[in-house]
């Protein structure tokens, strides 16, 4: 029988510890009590070898000079020390966005809008008491407090890149996903702000570094004024592309020190892949990458663009399926939503809803022909109830459809339709036990992921789209740029990828889906 918690098993030297991997998608995990030296779970969701013993006085030191070396963001200055600065061209009391820089570089000391380069946000902001708090988020097994710092992000006093010596380019990868125009444009305004006039957009993700037949997009504000209004991305999308090398070759050739990637894991880990191979051939290109994933699935982040109009616009699925089964005898709608992983849209629409009697993430196991599955609880409800909703993450249940070994452009295994799968079965056990059941489905994904992004993802995008420009201008390079605890922050690309952020079965948020829908535990 499946249990809640998937179990994790992580080797610590010659020891081998199995425990319920109740903290997925935090920075620390809950070690158990008989862990004493060397127990330290990392973001990646794997244990780190360090000499950090519990019992030593000094150890949240260490844990904390280890948390800055991995999250100290990279710099020009790493690889070319003496490389020099000159005072912002982004001050916007100064000039215009048009002026030409024929007298030097302007700066406005009496201007306090730039961000020094010591500031700091903090990650975590609960001290948790105790590892069974709900969602807790430990490192030690007295869940001891550790301040955890990482960058914050905006315009810098000093840059390392003349404008008329910029040639930015801007990269959409993977998937649509509401708010890509929305990013685009302020990244193009924002570049233009800073006096860069070669701004390109590279077509069809990273395909159109190597497609010959594909020629570079000149972008200016004049160009890029309304594309926000609508969905899509005006530079097209693609999975996979031409190997590294390839991509670092083809900018020498067009002459771009300038990368903005939008994407999801895959495309970051191909942007650090790109920023590690700048930095072999010494090349002063900086890369910035601009977290784009409709399932929110990207670790240390508050959120990212496209979610809240995602879990908007399945609302109105979700109204659909519930009209449907509302006005039928035994009525039961079910919607299939998006996440591959994560369950975070299917969770907050099911929230925001207030109609959904089953939510299934991939997170939590579930039955569905057991005495305690889903259909019995179908049964129950269409018994009190009359009808039922139910709305279903597409990476959820994949142990019930068939597998294959079929994988898509990004390297992501094609999914089995769970969707399908539950109207199926629902059907067949209605007709077995002989209770009539009118079963509809609706699959709302691709009018989800072509929406135009709402007001409040038009306010992440624009902001994420300003800080990206402004971490370039800085000299900053492999990095990607977020909302964290409400603030906007900087992170090395490797701490962001390990592995998708995924809802935890223990955390408030899910409780309180759990609490809105009714529903029990299916196993």
């Amino acid at each position: 029988m499946d249990s809640l918690s998937p179990v994790a098993t992580f080797s610590l030297g010659c020891l081998k510890l199995a425990f319920p991997l109740r903290h997925r998608g935090s920075l620390g995990f809950a070690c158990p009590r008989s862990c004493v030296k060397g127990c330290l779970v990392s973001a990646h969701g794997r244990s780190e070898s360090t000499a950090i013993e519990f019992s030593d006085p000094g150890w949240k030191d260490k844990y904390r000079r280890d948390f800055e070396r991995r999250f100290n963001i990279p710099h020009l200055t790493d690889v070319f020390p003496d490389a020099e600065s000159i005072p912002s061209t982004f001050c916007l009391k100064m000039r215009t966005p048009t002026e030409d820089f024929v007298d030097g570089y302007p700066s406005d000391e009496e201007w306090h809008g730039y961000i020094n380069n010591n500031d700091r946000v903090l990650l975590k902001v609960i001290h948790f008491s105790s590892p069974t708090s709900a969602g807790a988020e430990c490192i030690d097994p007295d869940c001891s407090w550790v301040e955890q710092w990482v960058h914050r992000a905006g315009p810098r006093e000093k840059i390392y890149f003349k404008p008329e010596e910029v040639k930015a380019a801007i990269v959409t990868c993977g998937g649509l996903c509401p708010g890509l125009n929305d990013v685009i444009r302020h990244i193009v305004i924002t570049l233009e702000i800073y006096g860069v006039k070669n701004i390109v957009g590279i077509p069809f993700g990273y395909r159109g570094f190597s497609d010959k037949e594909l020629n570079e997009i000149l972008l200016s504000r004049k160009v890029v004024q309304n594309i926000h209004l609508s969905g899509g991305s005006l530079l097209g999308v693609s999975r996979g592309g031409p190997d590294v090398s390839d991509i670092v070759d083809s900018m020498q050739e067009r002459g771009i020190n300038m990368l903005f990637v939008l994407g999801g894991n895959g495309t970051h880990a191909g942007a650090n892949a790109i920023h590690n191979e700048c930095r072999k051939r010494r090349l002063r290109v900086a890369v910035v990458g601009v977290p784009k994933t409709i399932d929110n699935d990207i670790l240390l982040m508050d959120k990212t663009f496209g979610f809240d109009t995602a879990v908007e616009a399945a609302q109105r699925a979700i109204n659909s399926a519930y009209i449907e089964a509302h006005s039928a005898y035994h009525g039961i709608g079910i919607v299939k939503l998006m996440g591959r992983s994560s369950g975070f849209i299917a969770m907050h629409a099911a929230l925001a809803s207030g109609q959904v009697d089953i939510c299934l993430i991939p997170e939590v196991p579930f039955h569905l022909h057991s005495p305690h599955g889903v259909l019995k609880h179908l049964k129950y409800l269409i018994e009190t109830k009359g009808s039922a909703v139910l709305c279903v993450a597409e990476g959820a249940g994949q142990n019930f459809v068939e597998k294959t070994n079929a994988k898509d452009a990004s390297g992501n295994i094609v999914l089995g339709d769970i969707g399908v799968h539950i109207q199926q079965e629902t059907k067949k056990y209605f007709k077995k036990i002989g209770i009539h059941a009118d079963v509809k489905y609706i699959d709302p994904t691709y009018m989800i992921r072509a929406c135009r992004a709402n007001a409040s993802d038009g306010i992440l995008c624009t902001v994420l789209g300003q800080n990206a420009v402004h971490g370039a201008f800085a000299g900053y390079s492999g990095i990607t740029v977020g909302l964290c605890n409400t603030h906007y922050v900087y992170f090395p690309i490797p701490e962001v990828i390990a592995y998708p952020r995924a809802v935890d079965p223990n955390s408030r948020m899910w409780h309180r889906c759990l609490t809105s829908t009714g529903q029990p535990d299916f196993v």
